[in-house]
């Protein structure tokens, strides 16, 4: 195309400067860069600077000079047009119309530039313009920084920890399990310190470094037995049930083994069974995750095939793949290993709640698979953890402490794509659906779950950047420019105040979570609080929109309708559940919901949903102006301060209003501005359905059943509305 056919803003005069952050450096630069907007078939855009970092990509307009233009969601560390290097996924170079991945050296330079980021942008940069010299400097430092292996210690965590001062605290109230006193703690609460035990066995980590420096055994178990094969083969406790019955996890022994040394292996594990098996301790029950659950090979195959769909380069290409929507969907097996792994979690639920058995959670390291369910059930058990700071304690617990490789499974040192799996967010993705199943609840939101999965890529935390406790440790000490030396002081991802502003913060917050109430110490200890069903608001009518009728609440019944066959096949697949678990789930389903109680997920066939606000956020053509789930919490946020300034004229002696809470959140007053992905997607972005290519309408005409054809889906949301 030619400087004629494009919509230019006119290339900037005044300076811009990137915003860096204490330990950040400039590292190159190219003047003169062109960015698409990708909205429409159009060649529009803006002019502008585009940098590298030791932190960030940065793409600078005039817009990026003035505080006029910026959003009320706002992340104080990463930019709207700002990408970490961590969070780069893939880089595509444009050569002559024709795409190629850029890895490694490179012998000619692109003239357009696509970057796809791990948290789902794109962003495309036009190069034409730019000074030849700048675009080598551009790419190729680009390229270098953001794919190319790294050493821990060049991780941009390490500039930061030693420049930026060291006064952060933000009133958090997470449990670091970093003591053995904050794991006496939780063995207090959840009342499992009569049968178990924190032991300081591993202090200096004598036992394994993949174990943590204090951790929770069976008191049964000596340190003998602990020290015997690093930690191998001991049960780990995880939780405990009200009615005494524990979750607890164990690394297994290798299974390649000469037959002597698997012989002993065996004997030892049988001791340990038999030990744990007789009273005081509950029957128990093996599983082995490896055998019952997709591997990880297969979980990051299918989240690969998964995110295509939603990295979209313009609105053609997203109308393309809109006709094949839900065969798309289904060929990816995302939601089935989403399915499979809370029916995994419903199984262990259904031993320690109804059966009263002890289940023992067996993976190779016990740091993945082990981690989800555990993680999981708790969510679905324990009320504790589905608050703000238990759920943050949870995390810290299972998985910071617990020793899950994020630095392998995020492939943040781009060392080895074969460790490589997201399962940390397959965890996210399967409590988001328990959190858009039971939303009062949970204390906190999907946007909350959304930027915690952004936080992943943001390494100025130390949270998702080791692989354990021992590594962490390990690489604390080291020269701090503040201080001449001593050890680095990390920031936690749980200190929300250095994202997000309090304003911001309160889009975190649930204004339905219903409260456990205070114990009524005139009824029985067992008596429960029961709440409502759900609540359940009348839908507004809205004007037809061209948006994909999938990710709305109100199609929910004519998908069931379309997929047809699909949902049976689910339904009727080779794993149904056995009888019993049947009857549990069923039985709980047929029951008001105690939301401080038991919480079963709904796995048949469309419960499982796609979380729209983490995939769909940047797609324009798949937002609902004025609709979605954000119109119903704005009305509902009305209504709260209605009756929040009617208490306060009541009580004439109150001067101050009940909660200040619900008034942190003034975007929402006009609700009609909204896309349904707000708040990431602000305000409303016009984006026109093309006109399909004539071969696809004459497809489509001549098929009259649309439930046989479950291969394309029309949309039909005008009709529907």
């Amino acid at each position: 195309f030619s400087l004629q056919e494009i919509h230019i803003k006119e290339p900037i005069e005044k300076e811009v400067n990137p915003r860096l952050l204490p330990g950040e450096l400039l590292l190159c630069e190219a003047s003169t860069v062109y960015k698409y907007m990708q909205e429409d078939g159009s060649n529009r855009g803006t002019y502008g600077k585009l940098v590298c970092t030791n932190f960030k990509i940065s793409f600078l307009d005039d817009d990026s000079a003035s505080d006029d233009n910026e959003p009320q969601f706002k992340n104080k560390i990463v930019g709207e047009n700002d990408i970490t290097l961590q969070c780069v996924d893939q880089i595509y170079g444009v050569y002559d119309e024709k795409k190629k991945l850029l890895t490694g050296q490179l012998r000619k330079y692109p003239e357009k530039l696509i970057i796809y980021c791990k948290d789902l942008r794109v962003f495309n940069f036009c190069l034409r313009y730019t000074k030849e010299e700048e675009v080598k400097r551009i790419v190729s430092g680009i390229v270098h920084h953001s794919q190319t292996p790294k050493l821990l210690k060049r991780l941009f965590l390490f500039s930061y920890a030693s420049a930026a001062p060291n006064n952060t605290d933000g009133g958090n109230q997470t449990v670091m399990f970093e003591t053995l006193e904050d794991w006496r703690d939780e063995l207090e609460r959840t009342k499992g310190n009569v049968k178990y035990k924190a032991v300081t066995t591993n202090e200096g980590y004598r036992v394994s470094e993949k174990l943590p420096l204090y951790f929770v055994v069976p008191i049964c178990i000596s340190e003998e037995s602990i020290l015997k094969y690093d930690g191998r083969g001991i049960p780990i406790w995880c939780w405990s049930c009200h009615n005494g019955a524990a979750l607890l996890k164990m690394s297994a022994f290798p299974k390649e083994q000469d037959d002597s040394t698997s012989q002993m292996q065996k004997a030892f594990l049988d001791g340990i069974y038999k030990t744990i098996s007789k009273p005081p301790y509950e029957l128990l029950k093996m599983d082995d995750l490896s055998s019952s659950l997709p591997s990880l090979q297969d979980i990051q195959t299918a989240y690969t095939r998964f995110k295509q769909l939603f990295l979209i380069d313009n609105s053609t290409d997203f109308w393309a793949t809109d006709v094949k929507w839900f065969s798309l969907l289904e060929s990816t097996n995302w939601l089935e290993i989403i399915r499979r792994v809370l029916k995994k979690a419903i199984e262990v639920a259904e031993c320690l709640e109804i059966q009263h058995t002890n289940v023992l959670l067996i993976e190779e390291s016990a740091t993945d698979l082990c981690c989800v369910i555990s993680s999981l059930v708790q969510v679905m058990m324990d009320s504790h953890s589905r608050t703000k700071s238990g759920f943050q304690s949870l995390i810290q617990k299972e998985w910071v402490v617990g020793g899950h490789c994020f630095l392998d499974r995020c492939n943040h040192l781009h060392k080895s794509e074969k460790e490589e799996a997201p399962v940390f967010l397959l965890l996210l993705n399967c409590v988001w659906q328990l959190v858009q199943q039971y939303p009062p609840a949970f204390e906190f939101t999907e946007t909350y779950l959304t930027v915690l999965s952004d936080s992943l890529y943001v390494p100025i935390f130390s949270t998702f950047f080791f692989n354990s406790q021992h590594q962490r440790d390990t690489n604390k000490s080291g020269e701090s420019l503040k201080t001449q030396s001593g050890p680095f002081r990390f920031l936690t991802v749980w200190d929300w105040s250095v994202q997000f502003d309090p304003k911001a913060q309160a889009f975190l917050n649930n204004p339905l979570y219903a409260e456990k109430p205070k114990p009524d110490k005139s009824q029985r200890k067992t008596a429960r609080f029961k709440h409502q069903r759900q609540l359940s608001l009348p839908l507004t009518q809205a004007k037809p929109s061209t948006k994909r009728g999938f990710f709305r609440e109100e199609t929910d019944h004519l998908i069931k309708n379309i997929l047809g066959k699909r949902i049976g096949k689910f339904i009727n697949s080779s794993d149904e559940p056995p009888n019993s678990l049947r009857e549990f789930y069923d039985s709980w389903h047929s029951k008001p919901v105690d939301y401080h109680g038991l919480l079963l997920p709904r796995i048949d066939g469309p419960e499982i949903k796609v979380w729209a606000q983490r995939y769909l956020r940047w797609i324009p053509e798949a937002q609902l102006h004025g609709g979605g789930t954000i119109a119903t919490a704005a009305k509902i946020l009305d209504l709260m301060e209605e009756v929040q300034s009617l208490q306060v004229k009541m009580d004439e002696e109150c001067s101050q209003a009940v909660s200040g809470d619900v008034h942190s959140v003034p975007m929402l007053r006009n609700s009609a501005r909204l896309s349904s992905l707000f708040p990431f997607a602000l305000m409303q972005r016009q984006s026109v359905k093309p006109a399909l290519p004539t071969s696809t309408w004459k497809d489509l005409e001549d098929e009259d059943d649309l439930v046989k054809r479950d291969d394309e889906f029309v949309d039909l949301s005008g009709d529907m509305l």
